[in-house]
């Protein structure tokens, strides 16, 4: 079993919004289990990303065999994630 770290920066929205887009994230997930979700909050970026001058930070942690093939294309196609990264921990 595989642990991954994974980072996401979403538009400073409404916050109903953003727990929408994080239920979708997890549905892509499906089979894999979270073992921690970490919600850092509103910070202001370092630069603009998509017009955007802040951003709400997640992190999560989660553990499974493998991500799905298409998780990265659902990411990029939502409007609502402005930068996000994956990580593989040993």
């Amino acid at each position: 079993m595989r642990v991954y770290e994974f980072a996401l920066v979403l538009k400073s929205s409404p916050l109903g919004k953003q727990k929408k887009i994080v239920d979708e994230i997890k549905n892509y997930l499906k089979g894999l289990k979270i073992t921690k979700e970490e919600e850092v909050g509103k910070k202001t970026l370092s630069y603009k990303i998509k017009r955007e001058d802040s951003g709400y930070y997640m992190n999560f942690l989660f553990e499974g065999d493998s991500i799905p093939v298409d998780f990265e294309k659902k990411l990029l196609a939502n409007e609502g994630v402005l930068r996000h990264l994956l990580l593989r921990k040993k």
